[in-house]
């Protein structure tokens, strides 16, 4: 059995005294591992850091084993960010919430929608959008989106203003002003179909509603919390808010 593929690094870990098993976002045979022999190596460990894009081929003798990558780098992404402390929080976080993605799952919009998120994160003014927009299209990829465009309540799609954290869908101003502390604000960047630039507090919004439902419906259901990156993406984010 063998594929070629691209693939995004989403992390790596020790195997044996000189190899490392490495998780990938591919593009058409979703997050799959595969160990690279001699991956712990200094020739390697520079193109196997979180983020970098490879092009990749795997073997193994039936499709069931680990099997194993040769790979080369296409985009070093790691090494553009590693002095934007900002950005490689962003990174870790992103890398971490793609590792939902269900294992040898094709997901291809998904691959796309990483790919154009670790794209912008050199432009601090555009990638903190991209990346809720990210982690609303992953949750509306795996079967939890959410309904922003129209009121749950009324079914007006003006003034909208409220998310609701129970069933996701977005609220109108009127209908939800007397229920606003138990409703998310809508941050209204998220409201539209381009992702544009937002302040802090509107992504430290954003973060938390897309944290919560991905909590709720991913990671709780597996016994699992939102990974430590990602929970301090958000501290930072709302540390700016303040």
């Amino acid at each position: 059995m063998e594929w070629r593929d691209d693939g995004i690094v989403l992390s790596t870990r020790p195997y044996g005294e000189t190899g490392a098993i490495v998780e990938l976002l591919t593009r058409e045979h979703g997050r799959h591992l595969g160990l690279v022999r001699g991956g712990a190596g200094r020739r390697h460990k520079g193109m196997l850091q979180p983020g970098n894009g490879l092009a990749v081929h795997w073997r193994a003798r039936l499709s069931e084993h680990l099997g194993s990558y040769t790979a080369e780098t296409v985009k070093p992404r790691a090494g553009v960010l590693m002095d934007d402390s900002f950005a490689l929080t962003g990174l870790s976080a992103a890398c971490a919430v793609a590792g939902l993605v269900p294992e040898r799952e094709a997901h291809p919009a998904l691959y796309e929608g990483f790919e154009l998120l670790l794209d912008t994160m050199e432009d601090a003014d555009i990638w903190p959008a991209v990346f809720v927009r990210f982690e609303l299209g992953l949750l509306q990829e795996l079967g939890f989106g959410l309904d922003l465009a129209q009121c749950a309540a009324t079914g007006s799609r003006d003034d909208l203003a409220y998310v609701s954290p129970r069933s996701g869908g977005a609220v109108s101003r009127s209908a939800g002003e007397a229920y606003r502390d138990r409703l998310f604000r809508l941050p209204q960047f998220l409201i539209g179909a381009q992702a544009g630039k937002a302040n802090p507090e509107d992504i430290a919004e954003g973060l938390r509603i897309t944290g919560h439902f991905l909590e709720r419906h991913l990671y709780a259901p597996q016994d699992r919390h939102l990974p430590d990156a990602r929970i301090r993406l958000m501290e930072r984010f709302a540390a700016r808010a303040v």
